[in-house]
């Protein structure tokens, strides 16, 4: 006769066995993005695919990458559980967002789940540092995130997207049908080619000259760094013309443009104005200002932050396009660019059990970290909003 007493003692002994969290355990949720301007998605069906393939559970709200082209049967073949809330997606132990959340967004959350999405300082409050610390969310901006050499992968990855797609949306808009100059970008036998200056000489700066360069037209590269100039000229490949910013030489290069990229990233803070609306006044009438650094606060002085839906506006008949998420204009090509980025990062993740252990264990991915389980740790912020933070090294070191 078996003692009943000796079975109901075995069933919790086996129960307590599977305490260690598994790969199964691991879930990832990409909920859709609101803002009508944000079309891009962090994952892509093949990627999901791949997450799935290694035991990961992947959810997705209903039309998440709808506005990439990735229907919903996409993700759902490739083994993503497809939901109709956002509250389904955000209750994940991983929060994969292109914006960061909303306060009400982040209602949604589960204490302590990790979040990956954009920062955008230039729109942050203190209140969202404070929901992400009421839920002691561990939040990671993925445009701070660096790669085991010091790049910046995501930054790298859109700096090209973007740098190449200026150059396409300058064509647009010196056409006659979007009332421009009615020139070509670039040039024909016989026809003088369009001039292009470009301030800045960093990753935007290189592909919009690739651009530029590969269509025909004339450059000019102005930025402060000479390494930077020196460094650009040989990825080119060829001589082109560089210089300093000096005001007399940038203005008079000014006057000459059909076509002005501004491309200067801020190195801290908000970005330096080193064309002013004196200068702009004095170009070309129907030439056109394109600004790509304007999420952080534009490096020209009459720019002023636009939508994909009225992307554009004229000051000094000069046309000015000033859109922050030009990537977002080729949201199929980013998405795929992002995936590719972000899936290795969630295999490692998943195979160390956790966010946690990946700060832990890489300083490249601890370099992304802004707020960890209740505290604010990023001294930038902290600054900005008045707040006390903690150093994310001493919180590890106490935990471990």
């Amino acid at each position: 006769m078996v003692d009943v007493s000796e079975t109901v003692e075995i069933l919790p002994k086996e129960a307590s066995a599977k305490v260690k969290k598994s790969k199964g355990d691991f879930v990832i949720g990409i909920p859709k993005e609101i803002d009508s301007q944000e079309k891009r998605v962090l994952l892509t069906p093949e990627a999901v695919r791949l997450l799935t393939n290694n035991g990961l559970k992947v959810v997705v709200e209903t039309e998440a990458g709808k506005k990439s082209k990735f229907e919903d049967k996409d993700y759902s073949d490739a083994g993503a559980k497809v939901v109709y809330s956002a509250k389904e997606a955000f209750e994940s132990e991983v929060i994969l967002k292109v914006e960061p959340p909303t306060i009400e967004e982040i209602e949604f959350m589960q204490p302590g789940s990790c979040l990956i999405s954009a920062l955008q300082l230039g729109r942050q409050s203190a209140d969202y540092i404070h929901a992400l610390n009421s839920k002691r969310i561990t939040a990671v901006s993925f445009e701070n995130l660096e790669d085991k050499v010091g790049g910046m992968p995501v930054v790298r990855a859109m700096s090209e997207i973007a740098g190449s797609t200026v150059m396409l949306v300058a064509s647009e808009y010196l056409s006659s049908v979007n009332d421009g100059k009615g020139l070509i970008l670039g040039g024909v036998t016989g026809v003088p080619p369009t001039q292009v200056v470009i301030i800045g000489a960093g990753t935007v700066a290189e592909y919009a000259a690739r651009t530029a360069l590969g269509l025909g037209a004339n450059i000019k590269v102005f930025d402060n760094h000479i390494y930077k100039l020196r460094r650009i000229k040989q990825l080119l490949g060829q001589q082109v013309f560089t210089s300093t910013i000096d005001n007399i030489t940038l203005a008079q290069a000014l006057k000459e443009a059909d076509v002005v990229i501004g491309a200067l990233r801020a190195e801290k803070g908000r970005n330096k104005i080193v064309v002013t609306e004196e200068m702009v006044a004095a170009m070309m009438p129907g030439s056109i200002i394109i600004d790509v650094s304007i999420d952080q606060g534009g490096c020209i002085e009459t720019a002023e932050m636009t939508s994909h839906s009225e992307p554009t506006f004229k000051k000094h008949e000069i046309i000015h396009y000033c859109v922050p998420n030009i990537a977002s204009r080729v949201s199929r090509t980013a998405s795929v660019a992002l995936s590719n980025i972000f899936t290795p990062i969630l295999l490692q993740m998943a195979d160390l059990k956790g966010a946690e252990e990946m700060i832990f264990n890489y300083k490249w991915f601890m370099k992304g970290v802004y707020t960890y389980r209740g505290s604010l740790t990023n001294a930038h912020l902290a600054r900005k909003f008045a707040m006390t933070h903690k150093e994310l090294q001493l919180l590890l070191a106490a935990r471990y």
